[in-house]
């Protein structure tokens, strides 16, 4: 898979291509499926599979912090769309310029004289352009005029389902994990690079694994039964927090802490996945160190009791 971050870096696709666009926010089942149907129609016309996304996310560059959460950050849709038959992955930077693109505009400059698509699938309810006035039938029309189709994602469920990124962040947030596994068609993951924190956790007792979630809201809070990958090929099992550390001074926005079980060894700067596996509880402020330190080993064992339960 090819990775192209912008329009300049983007060569004009002289026989065509088939196109999807859109968030694809944890490019769960329903979005697996489409684009599984996706390469079967490039392959059966010689095309290759193309899948646009933006970067930052629409809603997050009009409503800023009172955006949804989002599930996975661009290089962990990169990770799982390598997984999929994609051929090219197109990112475009969502700014002014983008937004003030007029919708027949976005449709001639981009879709037909760069892209040369001749197959779009994307949402019924899908709007571009300048204050979203490019729609399904607007497509759909100028599809008509340049020779390539339309077809709408919504014919791609899952036994019936319509499975939605929305469903997904509302199971995390209830710390339903096990219908989050189900949607998603994996676990829910967070990837990053292990940083130095305050070692806090190494005063306690429990060193942990620091990693920034780069997010501005966390789709997920509390403390996890987890596995770690990344490494040396192992899974590694462990009980992680997802918060804002209340019982200190309290951190500004969410960081990923995580306590592998038997493990000293230095991982500093290394790139990790931490997958959750069932949510433990909701994190609280304690009184004391002591009261945290007694908590943390109910949570290790609590946590060991769930991924022993979990195992195949």
């Amino acid at each position: 898979m090819r990775l192209i971050r912008g329009l300049n870096h983007l060569d004009a696709f002289g026989d065509g291509c088939i196109l999807t666009i859109g968030n694809f926010d944890g490019l769960h089942l329903g979005h697996q499926l489409l684009i599984k149907k996706l390469a079967e129609h490039g392959k059966r016309l010689n095309l290759p599979v193309v899948v646009m996304v933006f970067e930052p996310q629409p809603l997050e560059y009009f409503l800023g912090e009172h955006a949804p959460s989002r599930l996975t950050r661009l290089r962990e849709k990169v990770i799982q769309f390598a997984k999929l038959p994609v051929d090219q992955l197109l990112v475009l930077p969502f700014n002014q310029q983008l937004s003030d693109y007029d919708a027949e505009q976005f449709i001639d400059d981009i879709l037909v004289k760069r892209l040369h698509v001749k197959h779009v699938v994307v949402g019924d309810d899908f709007h571009f352009g300048k204050a979203r006035r490019g729609n399904f039938s607007l497509l759909q029309s100028k599809g008509q005029d340049y020779g390539f189709t339309v077809e709408n994602s919504q014919s791609f469920e899952l036994a019936g389902l319509r499975i939605s990124s929305t469903l997904i962040r509302d199971a995390l947030q209830e710390g339903s994990m096990d219908k989050a596994r189900i949607m998603l068609g994996r676990d829910y993951s967070v990837c990053g690079r292990v940083a130095h924190g305050d070692k806090r956790g190494r005063q306690l007792g429990f060193p942990t694994a620091n990693v920034d979630m780069f997010r501005k809201i966390a789709p997920i809070a509390g403390v996890f039964a987890v596995s770690l990958t990344g490494l040396d090929g192992k899974e590694y099992q462990g009980v992680a927090n997802v918060g804002t550390r209340p019982t200190f001074k309290g951190s500004a926005k969410a960081i990923l802490e995580t306590h592998l079980f038997n493990f000293n060894a230095d991982i500093y700067g290394r790139y990790v996945e931490v997958h959750f596996k069932a949510k433990i509880r909701n994190e609280l402020k304690f009184p004391s160190f002591e009261a945290l330190q007694s908590q943390i080993q109910e949570d290790i064992q609590m946590s060991k009791q769930f991924l022993e339960h979990l195992k195949p």
